[in-house]
């Protein structure tokens, strides 16, 4: 693996301490994520290839990543602190952010220190006809992880602030019957 790639893997992995500790809910919260996996694809994701069954390979770690990433947005603790919506990731989120992270960054590992002939004989007996492939299925997985996580992030927000408002907006005689 390159510096930049090493590099790369790491902040995907350390995102997830800037979401165990609560922050606030702005702008920054769906950059620096976009930004990372955005640089992520922009460097690695140079084709995805359709033949065989790259595409069965490519939409089932899609799938994952999606299933992670709703989850880990389920389990993101969102409440209001003084008319803002704040952030923070629970256990079960992190765990399942690691986990995605996690999963290409040990991919990568295992194919270039031994894990090559196998992932090779794999992809023979099921068709996956190239490395690129491989490379396409982690890398839209960790972006669909991470923008269905912060679109799951998004909706819930949105329902906690309107939720907020309609509680201190409502009269007092209405809030203590």
């Amino acid at each position: 693996m390159t510096t930049s790639e090493w590099i790369t893997d790491i902040a995907l992995l350390l995102v997830v301490f800037r979401q165990i500790r609560e922050s606030r809910l702005d702008l920054r919260s769906f950059l620096i994520p976009l930004g990372i996996i955005g640089f992520v694809a922009h460097q690695w994701l140079t084709d995805v290839p359709t033949a065989g069954n790259d595409l069965v390979l490519i939409l089932a770690l899609v799938t994952v990543g999606a299933v992670l990433g709703v989850t880990g947005g389920v389990f993101t603790r969102i409440r209001t602190v003084g008319g803002h919506l704040m952030i923070k990731a629970g256990l079960i989120s992190a765990a399942l952010w690691v986990l995605g992270m996690g999963a290409r960054l040990g991919f990568q590992l295992y194919s270039e220190n031994g894990g090559a002939d196998a992932i090779g004989r794999f992809s023979l007996a099921h068709d996956i006809t190239s490395e690129q492939a491989w490379v396409a299925a982690f890398i839209l997985m960790a972006l669909t992880e991470v923008v269905t996580r912060l679109a799951t992030i998004a909706v819930r927000g949105q329902l906690v602030q309107r939720q907020a408002t309609a509680t201190t907006t409502r009269p007092v005689l209405q809030r203590v019957a």
